[in-house]
């Protein structure tokens, strides 16, 4: 029997070393070039996921693009600027940008299951915090058989000992905020083997133990494990609070992503607004143009002084300019519109042409098909009554409701959480321990026998009549000597939040730039467009009157004919840009709103948290009821640290367009600009042939 054992062991050893070096050699195989040639070629080949994309309608089946050869009626639809936000915001699951943003970096976008993937984050999140305080339970059962001889005749038979022995273990493990941990714990042995003194051949052991440790030192309290957790580290804290700041964050992130949105919705509106009426005063210019080449080719049909070649050369190149003007208004250039910045900066009106280039645009971010049947054409008319704020209220007002504010100082309480966490780890372990064990011994486990000694000879039984109680009270103390870890996490704690306070505080002195900005533009644009309407009317009254002049006058008392051409050119650049100052000063009463963070406001939108599932209004409600009167006992080593100052108050309020915004006081509006009538664009007129 030694000898074949012997044999297999040596055969076991030489398999062992052998097979190492059979993996290791190259295969002998060989192959040919046609036979890698499949191969090659597949492993070069770029694949395709297989995932099945849901396509929009108006994606796949997308109507073709108007184009400027086109000659069918066009239809218009009206729409305000209120109903484009309703729009946006209910065909929007994805905040939107102009950029590409959604191609170049589609992580960088906001969506609304931003704050519920942060919530729901199986490592950060709010319930993987709560998670470390759950109710664990395991159990194992092992089969285990002996067989041995021992260097003692008075073990088992003569020293050969045999031995089944199975063991059931159980245990229940709770885990308080305190950071005390209970346990519940069950134990089922079954032992048979030859021993020579043995009472039973076999017998059971049953013992039920309740355990308890609480720290009292390191890890130990309320406030340490709702920052960093029962499983918290130096340099790694992941509790409650902490994954709740997290939450929050991401919710003041989201809000920056609407608030960007609704300006960038807003900012297309107007675009398309300025795209109509720069189409309408090149049209105008164009007609005016073509009648006075009219005028100067009858001229010179008739030979008459007024119509000669080089003026008539002159005309028609006015006319071909304005009429090259207009189809460029019409379809527009790809050229960048009014947008926001990054996020940062509400954006600054650009006023490139270009109905239909910024109706697709619009179109894009309200979350419609891209080509429609009709025509979007805006029906609001930009505010030019004079808004005043009060200064001192809108600085004030800026510093609390900035997101960018908010989400900063979330990162500080986050960094002054994590600072009083890593203090803790600067405390020895000094955990003290308690169980109380019941055990019970029988030859059987639950039947009963009634032979030998009746009270040991069911487990169970001799377990409930309480004859063997066990209990253990202690304490155990550890220490690292010098803490090097511990001072280390506490000092890149300080650092953090050091750092995080001079962010918040240059951050706030970006804001206070940032609204001064916007209030001296808002004072700027008011001014210059009362500016571009009286340069608007007197450029007009200056072409009527040299037009009148040219067309009326005795030959020798006509205006040079380059002078009336250049009074066509200046007025209609007078009327563009006096429309680009109407939304230069609607944008920069939009710009006030944007910086000092009531944009929401403004647009009539209000952003909350979703509510709680119904469970949990319940569960909230009975462990209120649970908390009875507060007993006149000092709890404040035990009261959770204060995170959140309260809600901010953030009214919903409808504007529109053509009211007053939310804190706006009117000036007197003697000297207002009149406000033009909006006109469909006229047709294009035809191309005189020469």
């Amino acid at each position: 029997m030694k000898r074949e054992l012997t044999w297999l062991v040596g055969l076991l050893t030489i398999a062992i070393i052998a097979v190492p070096g059979c993996l290791g050699r190259k295969p002998s195989f060989k192959f040919s070039e046609s036979d890698l040639a499949h191969y090659e070629t597949v492993a070069t080949e770029i694949e395709y996921a297989d995932v099945t994309a849901p396509c929009d309608d108006d994606v796949v089946g997308a109507r073709r693009p108007r184009s400027i050869l086109e000659d069918s009626t066009v239809e218009y639809k009206n729409m305000s600027l209120e109903e484009a936000i309703h729009l946006a915001l209910t065909n929007s699951k994805v905040l939107r940008d102009l950029g590409g943003t959604v191609l170049r970096s589609p992580e960088n976008l906001q969506t609304p299951y931003g704050s519920a993937i942060q919530e729901s984050d199986p490592q950060f999140g709010v319930e993987a915090a709560l998670s470390a305080f759950d109710a664990e339970f395991a159990t194992s059962l092992f089969f285990e058989k002996n067989d041995r001889l021992l260097n003692n005749r008075s073990l088992g038979r003569d020293g050969f000992f045999q031995q089944d022995f199975d063991i059931f273990q159980a245990e229940l493990t709770k885990r308080a905020a305190t950071g005390s941990q209970f346990t519940l714990r069950k134990n089922v042995d079954y032992d048979n083997n030859s021993s020579l003194g043995n009472r039973f051949p076999s017998v059971w052991n049953v013992n039920v133990e309740a355990e308890a440790r609480h720290p009292l030192l390191q890890r130990g309290g309320l406030k340490f494990n709702r920052i960093a957790g029962p499983d918290g580290t130096p340099g790694v804290v992941n509790g409650v609070l902490i994954a709740r700041i997290r939450t929050d964050i991401t919710l003041a992130e989201f809000e920056l992503g609407l608030r960007d949105f609704l300006a960038n919705v807003e900012n297309a509106y107007w675009d398309l607004y300025y795209a109509y009426r720069d189409l309408d005063a090149k049209i105008k210019a164009r007609n005016m143009s073509l009648e006075t080449w009219h005028v100067v080719n009858a001229l010179y049909e008739a030979d008459r002084k007024g119509g000669e070649r080089d003026k008539e050369y002159q005309a028609r190149e006015q006319f071909f300019r304005f009429e090259e003007e207009v189809q460029n208004a019409l379809t527009g250039r790809q050229l960048e519109g009014t947008r926001t910045n990054n996020g940062s900066s509400p954006g600054t009106f650009r006023g490139s042409p270009g109905v239909q280039l910024h109706e697709r645009r619009l179109r894009l971010l309200l979350g419609l098909p891209l080509n429609g049947d009709r025509l979007i054409r805006p029906s609001d008319e930009p505010s030019k009554a004079p808004v005043t704020y009060d200064w001192n209220l809108i600085v004030d007002e800026s510093l609390v409701r900035r997101a960018e504010l908010r989400r900063q100082r979330w990162q500080v309480k986050k960094r002054e959480m994590e600072l009083v966490a890593s203090r803790n780890f600067l405390l020895p372990n000094l955990d003290l321990v308690g169980r109380y064990r019941w055990r019970g011994f029988g030859n059987k486990l639950l039947n009963s026998d009634s032979t030998g000694l009746p009270q040991y000879d069911n487990a169970y039984m001799n377990l409930t009549d309480g004859d063997f109680q066990e209990w253990l009270l202690g304490a155990e103390f550890s220490v690292p000597l010098g803490f090097r870890q511990a001072h280390a996490a506490v000092r890149n704690a300080q650092l953090q939040l050091a750092r995080a306070k001079a962010v918040l505080s240059e951050q706030e002195r970006q804001v206070v730039h940032d609204v001064s900005n916007a209030w001296a533009e808002k004072e700027r644009a008011y001014t210059v467009m009362r500016t571009s309407y009286n340069r608007s009317l007197a450029a007009e009254e200056q072409r009527k009157a040299l037009d009148t002049l040219y067309r009326t006058a005795p030959e020798g008392s006509r205006p040079e004919f380059f002078v009336v051409l250049d009074a066509q050119r200046r007025a209609a650049d007078a009327e563009i840009r006096y429309y680009q100052a109407q939304i230069e000063y609607a944008l920069a009463l939009r710009n006030v709103h944007f910086e000092k963070g009531s944009l929401l406001d403004y647009c009539g939108v209000v952003f909350s948290e979703g509510p709680w599932p119904n469970k949990a209004y319940v569960d909230a409600a009975r462990l209120e009821s649970l908390r009875g009167r507060p007993r006149p006992i000092n709890y404040q080593m035990n009261n959770p640290p204060i995170v959140s100052q309260g809600v901010h108050p953030h009214p919903a309020t409808r504007v529109h367009s053509q009211t007053w915004p939310a804190g706006a006081v009117p000036l007197p509006e003697a000297s207002a600009p009149p406000t033009p009538t909006p006109a469909p664009p006229p047709p294009i007129s035809p191309v005189p042939e020469n």
